[in-house]
Parts: C-alpha cells; sequence; structure tokens
C-alpha cells in the first residue's frame, strides 16, 4: 500500500484545529482509495519563535524535503510582526522549495453564501493562478537613511522571463486540460517595466496556445469583473501581489475566508509541495470549537488532486457542498451552531 509523508504545521491560533478536521476527511479518503498517510507534527508557529527567536529551525527546510507534502494550518499572533512570521515560515518555505504556483479555486458550491444578486451555482467558477515565487514578494529593496527625515523605503519586484514564463505557461496547460479561458491580469499601464514585461510574454505564450481564448485586463478592471461579471473567468493568471489581493476579493464572492483553500505547488514534484486554508489565525476563537474547518477540508482535497486522486478529491468538495446544502451541520460564521470537530466529521461521514 502506497503511503504519503506529510508535514503537518498547525501554526497559531485555530490553525491546528482546522487541520485536525482535514486530517480526518484525509484518513477517511486514502482508506476508500487503498493508500496511507503517515504525519508528522511541527510546532513552528508564533509561539515558537517568542521561544527559540525562529518560526522554523536552522535546518527546517532540509527536514521538510524529506516529505511528499506539507499541510499548513495558519501562521500569525499577537506580540509577532505579520512580516517575521510570514517571512520566517510561509514565504521561507515557498521559495525553498520552488513552489512558484499558488492554485486558488474560487468557486460558488451548492449551499454556499453568496453576497452578490441574481449570481447562481456556476456563475462563479474560476481557477485563480498566482506567480508564487518572485515579484512583488521577492524580497528585493533596501532601506535607506532610516529615522532621518531623508528615509526612504525601496520595494523591487522581481520578474524574470523564466519566472514569468512558467508560471502562465502551467495556467495555459490548466486551461487547456480544463476546456477553459485564460485571463491575464496586470497593470501595463502604469507599472511601466514589471507589467509591460508581463504582457509581453503572456503574448508569446498565448501564440503557443491558439486553441485557448485569452483575454487581458487591467487589475482594477479585473477586480470590478469580479463582482459584476464573474462568470467570464475560466483560468485567471496573474503577478504574486495581484493574485494575493484578487483572491481574498474571490473568496468574498464566494462564501467566505472559511471556504479559502490554496495550494503552492512546485509542479514538476522534486520539491514537495504546500496546501494551507488561507484564512487568519483567529486568535480570539481559538480552542472554542467555533473555527471553520471547510477552507482546510478544502484544500486537503486539493492535496488529493495533487497526489493523483482527482475523483476523491471531487468527492470531498461533493461532501462540503452537501454540508452546507444540509444547513444543519456548520459552524456559527455559516449561521450553524455546530463545532469544529462536528463539521469534520459529518465531511468525512458524507464520504
Amino acid at each position: 500500500m502506497r503511503t504519503y509523508k506529510i508535514a503537518v504545521i498547525g501554526g497559531d491560533g485555530i490553525g491546528p484545529e482546522v487541520l485536525a478536521e482535514g486530517i480526518k476527511v484525509l484518513d477517511r479518503a486514502a482508506a476508500i482509495g487503498g493508500f496511507g498517510f503517515e504525519y508528522t507534527y511541527f510546532p513552528w508557529s508564533c509561539r515558537y519563535y517568542l521561544e527559540t527567536g525562529r518560526m522554523m529551525p536552522e535546518d527546517g527546510i532540509e527536514i521538510l524535503s524529506r516529505f511528499d507534502a506539507i499541510y499548513l494550518g495558519a501562521v500569525g499572533y499577537p506580540g509577532v510582526p505579520d512580516h517575521v512570521s510570514l517571512w520566517g515560515l510561509l514565504l521561507k518555505i515557498r521559495h525553498g522549495f520552488d513552489q512558484y504556483v499558488n492554485l486558488r479555486p474560487v468557486k460558488l458550491l451548492r449551499g454556499a453564501p453568496c453576497p452578490l444578486k441574481d449570481v447562481s451555482v456556476g456563475d462563479i467558477d474560476m481557477i485563480v493562478v498566482r506567480e508564487n515565487s518572485e515579484g512583488e514578494y521577492a524580497g528585493a529593496g533596501e532601506w535607506l537613511f532610516p529615522d532621518t527625515p531623508a528615509e526612504v523605503a525601496l520595494q523591487t519586484g522581481v520578474f524574470s522571463r523564466h519566472g514569468t514564463e512558467r508560471v502562465i505557461r502551467y495556467a495555459f496547460e490548466l486551461a487547456r486540460k480544463e476546456g477553459r479561458s485564460v485571463t491575464s491580469i496586470s497593470k501595463g499601464n502604469a507599472l511601466n517595466y514589471s507589467m509591460v514585461f508581463w504582457d509581453k510574454i503572456f503574448k508569446e505564450v498565448s501564440a503557443e496556445y491558439p486553441d485557448v481564448p485569452t483575454q487581458s485586463l487591467l487589475v482594477d478592471a479585473a477586480s470590478m469583473f469580479f463582482v459584476k461579471d464573474p462568470k467570464r473567468f475560466g483560468v485567471v493568471v496573474t503577478s504574486n501581489l495581484f493574485g494575493d489581493i484578487l483572491t481574498d476579493l474571490g473568496a468574498a464572492i464566494s462564501g467566505g475566508l472559511g471556504l479559502a483553500a490554496g495550494a503552492n505547488l512546485n509542479p514538476e514534484g522534486k520539491y514537495p509541495s504546500m496546501f494551507e486554508p488561507v484564512h487568519g489565525s483567529a486568535p480570539d476563537i481559538a480552542g472554542q470549537g467555533l473555527a471553520n474547518p471547510l477552507a482546510a477540508i478544502w484544500s486537503a482535497s486539493q492535496m488529493l488532486d495533487h497526489f493523483g486522486y482527482p475523483e476523491l478529491g471531487a468527492r470531498v468538495l461533493s461532501a462540503i457542498e452537501q454540508v452546507m446544502v444540509e444547513g444543519s451541520c456548520l459552524t456559527p460564521d455559516m449561521g450553524g451552531t455546530a463545532t469544529t470537530s462536528q463539521v469534520g466529521d459529518r465531511v468525512a461521514a458524507l464520504l
């Protein structure tokens, strides 16, 4: 029997709670599929930082390289600056394992709340492919003359041909496989180097896929169309910063952050990929059984897809949908009274 080794980093706040439910569902799916998961738990978090001065050990990347995948909860806690927690753990893993595709589904499931009027299931069904290794989050820049009247902060976006081309090509391959269009989102009118370069590479790559419909939008127009006409989008490909912002907007129109899942992929499989709910750590409700585990469970379905079990991934997604349609086992953020664990139990049972 094939057994996949999973590194589990619960993180802070509600992170460990929601991952526990995702693991419950993963184990049920594995039992159905005839394979197994072996979990190793790591305490790396803001609390770990306060105790050690690091978000993860110096050899953390080497340790994680021995696993088939990483399952991450949520990171962030009062007392630790957000840039410290982000750069010390999440971005360190993304960069260290060249997880250059951030894959975030924006899909309105049956039973999910939607703030948009005259929108039905099927009208919101897109996949956002966010460049995940460079761009605005490359960490390049300088802080000059600190704490003086001449103080200057420089944040440099890094866009390489290699990095831009490979993520755009990934989006086209995905669109061709699923029979979708590709929309490139940039800001080439104002960002006259980075985004003009992005638009140039998109045009070059799109010429290799004449069978795939394409469109290019400025990010401000795209934000409007996410709300006014979401059905125009199939596969969306965009830069690190724009993808980060637009996928939260996508979550808002398709059920909220409690349903927002994300996969950080190294598509070639040279390094482990990482799967995570994209909500925050919500320390104010931690340990109370109030957290919504559906995003963590959705990211677990992405892990199943990644390992080559798309039928099981689809079954998990269908079970999430059925839980919302039933409406009797939902956490308070979705208008219910169920606990985090009860929701996980119900999804696993529906499998």
